[in-house]
């Protein structure tokens, strides 16, 4: 039977957020009811909020989010009640042409949990990337959980759900980072430092934090960069250069996602290094190079999607390496709050205060 809770929700653009009680339907075929223990405040759920996304009104906001299955609908075989789990937003078909193809992380038709949530007057919920997890429980689709390690700390390990995958994503299997390699970041929020993690996580040799804030300068560190450069000061192209032996850097992550930073990491790559952008831009964001600057350089450059994961195959890796204190994931927890502090945790990540707020529940 349908159940009512507390969610969150955003019910018109740029309107603070609500904390309002919303039924859960029983869970259908391939539907699994999860009890979310916790869920990390990501920059992705203010967009959500501010209609960059879509106008689709109202929203269930949340999505980094780990928990434990509650009840299972019919035909579910992957995870059954009492499993500890983190949701993803990448649940593969294996049947479209990028799965077919060997390239499930490019999945075009990822599952989704088919009935809606609601308010309580009926009103259809859309689920932030298909989760909707600032709720006590949320509806998804069984390929959406996946299984870790139950003594893994709930509000760590949600966070690979999102922002924290990405980054590490986008220096592993994305920008493909190994032993030796020069890496430089630029862009040092909870993506770009999960980008530095991930790049010191597999022997990058030198890696260089690039931001305007000396705060955020200060945590790269403490996520293993071994520069940092303050983008205010100092000309970003010549001083990776100078950083990396006059070639530039091996690997350069944009975690920023706008034309200027793009550039920057076009030009501070050496001569066939990757570019990888992992920051998202807005629609209205435009690039204008000399053509002939991509022939006459070579190399790569890519988009990273959710860092390339496959959660099935990283999250237990990750949440693994986690728990033989081999990755620093529990630092990028700031603050633990509840479900009515969502409002005011945005404005902290808008401000830089923080890395991750998480709302425990």
């Amino acid at each position: 039977m349908s159940q009512t809770v507390r969610g969150v929700i955003s019910r018109s653009k740029g309107q603070p957020v609500e904390l309002v009680d919303i039924v859960i339907p029983e869970p259908g075929p391939g539907e699994v009811v999860v009890a979310v223990q916790a869920c990390g405040v990501c920059h992705t759920d203010l967009t959500y909020r501010e209609g960059g996304i879509n106008d689709s009104y109202p929203f269930l906001l949340g999505h980094e989010a780990a928990g434990i299955v509650e009840t299972v609908g019919a035909g579910v075989t992957h995870v059954v009640p009492g499993d500890f789990v983190v949701l993803n937003w990448r649940a593969v078909c294996g049947r479209c042409r990028a799965c077919k193809r060997g390239r499930p992380w490019y999945c075009f038709s990822t599952f989704n949990a088919e009935q809606k949530m609601t308010l309580t007057d009926g009103t259809e919920l859309t689920p932030a990337l298909g989760i909707g997890a600032f709720a006590d429980k949320t509806l998804v689709h069984e390929l959406q959980c996946t299984k870790v390690d139950p003594e893994a700390d709930a509000g760590v390990a949600g966070l690979l759900g999102c922002g924290v995958m990405a980054g590490i994503g986008a220096a592993i299997n994305t920008g493909a980072v190994t032993h030796d390699d020069t890496v430089a970041v630029i862009g040092c929020g909870g993506v770009g430092d999960a980008a530095i993690a991930g790049a010191r996580l597999v022997g990058a040799r030198t890696v260089i934090a690039v931001d305007t804030d000396t705060t955020k300068l200060e945590w790269a560190r403490e996520f293993g960069a071994t520069h940092t450069v303050n983008a205010r000061d100092v000309d970003v192209v010549a001083t990776i250069r100078d950083l990396t032996d006059g070639f530039g850097a091996d690997v350069v992550i944009d975690a920023v996602g706008r034309p200027e930073t793009w550039t920057q990491a076009f030009y501070a790559r050496d001569l066939a290094g990757t570019v990888v952008l992992v920051g998202v831009p807005t629609p209205d964001m435009t690039l204008e190079m000399p053509l002939v600057d991509f022939f006459a350089r070579g190399g790569a450059l890519k988009s990273s999607w959710y860092g390339d994961c496959l959660p099935e195959r990283d999250f237990p890796t990750l949440i693994s390496l986690y728990r033989q204190g081999r990755l620093p994931l529990e630092r990028f927890v700031s603050e633990r709050i509840g479900l009515d502090g969502v409002e005011e945790a945005f404005a902290k990540m808008h401000s830089g205060e923080v890395l991750r707020s998480v709302v425990v529940l």
